[in-house]
């Protein structure tokens, strides 16, 4: 592409051959316009045909270009893209997820209102392709999967393309001008996991809005086995305990369910006789609120991904909450946010 385009889409791929040529389509299929875009994939060093694949695709369409990502992780390939890019704007894309037509020009337009929204993004609808993956799916859509999180609201038949949820910093993807992320100074690359969060911190710190727009509601392809989404929630946890380190306004009372949970199954193990019976109480409930939750789901889902609410709820939350309290043990506890989150109503 030799004029400048008005958008480059920062997308880090790492080993995604099974979805790329799918997701790079949908990508392609933008409707701008008269607005260009370029498509900045950034791998990392993928042990798979990722690489190649997106090579191909790039001498059939002179948008694509791909870079090195020799650190691998996600902040490192959105800078690294971020370094290649030539737009005036920039929005993330993920390898992971199907985006709709106008997503690019939805957070164009309205970042050209002028306001003080410098960060646009659309609600995440998971979309499972498997068995566990649909679970994980299915979980998403409950108040258990997803706390007080508003990016993963579903799509209202009713709402309206103009209506607006004011996000905190439970983001996913989203549209900037090129000068705000520049300011900011991209990406934190000491934070592999979580680092979209991070970043809205730094966005909420200096006055900036950030919103979230029905039009611009992705689709998003969850793990397909336990053991990875354990290490995906983990890794979640973990990073989440870092950037509530950093930025203790980040934290919300919810954050501190799923250690709670963590602590209650502790308690019943190795507590103190009269806490072990507590403990083992407020499992009880616990998986009482499981059970319901896959009853409740059962009505309009098939049985067998209701069945699978149960153990896919109890993974995320525990995988969390372990990589949440060792987070903590890592990178020190911000005892004034929590103090404020337990007193306040």
């Amino acid at each position: 592409m030799s004029s400048q385009p008005d958008i480059s889409v920062l997308v880090p791929v790492l080993n995604e051959e099974t979805h790329i040529r799918e997701t790079v389509a949908a990508m392609q299929s933008q409707e701008l316009g008269d607005r260009t875009l370029e498509l900045v994939f950034a791998d990392g060093r993928s042990d798979d045909r990722t690489k190649q694949i997106l090579e191909q695709m790039a001498q059939d369409d002179d948008r694509i270009v791909v870079v090195d990502n020799p650190a691998r992780t996600t902040a490192a390939g959105l800078n690294a893209a971020l370094g290649h890019a030539r737009g005036q704007y920039v929005a993330r894309m993920d390898a992971h997820a199907f985006f709709p037509p106008r997503y690019l020009a939805a957070g164009i337009e309205r970042l050209e209102r002028g306001d003080d929204v410098v960060w646009v993004a659309g609600p995440v609808v998971p979309r499972g392709n498997g068995g566990v993956s649909s679970g994980v799916a299915l979980a998403l859509g409950t108040r258990l999967g997803v706390g007080a999180s508003k990016k993963w609201r579903m799509n209202d038949p009713n709402a309206r393309a103009s209506d607006e949820i004011e996000l905190d910093t439970g983001v996913f993807a989203g549209v900037w001008r090129r000068e705000t992320v520049d300011r900011l100074g991209g990406w934190d690359a000491d934070w592999p996991v979580n680092q979209d969060s991070e970043l809205a911190a730094r966005v909420h710190a200096e006055g900036g809005r950030i919103i979230c727009l029905p039009e611009m509601a992705a689709e998003y392809i969850p793990r397909d086995r336990l053991k990875t989404l354990w290490r995906q929630y983990w890794r979640h946890g973990f990073y989440r305990a870092k950037t509530g380190s950093r930025h203790p306004t980040s934290l919300r009372r919810t954050h501190l369910l799923p250690p709670s949970v963590v602590a209650t199954a502790a308690l019943s193990i190795a507590g103190p006789r009269p806490l072990r019976r507590l403990g083992r109480v407020g499992l009880v409930t616990y998986g009482g609120a499981l059970a319901a939750a896959s009853l409740a789901e059962a009505r309009n889902a098939p049985p067998r991904h209701a069945a699978l609410l149960p153990p896919v709820l109890a993974t995320m939350h525990l995988a969390w909450g372990i990589g949440f309290i060792t987070g903590l043990a890592r990178f020190g506890t911000p005892w004034a946010a929590i103090l404020r989150l337990l007193s306040s109503r």
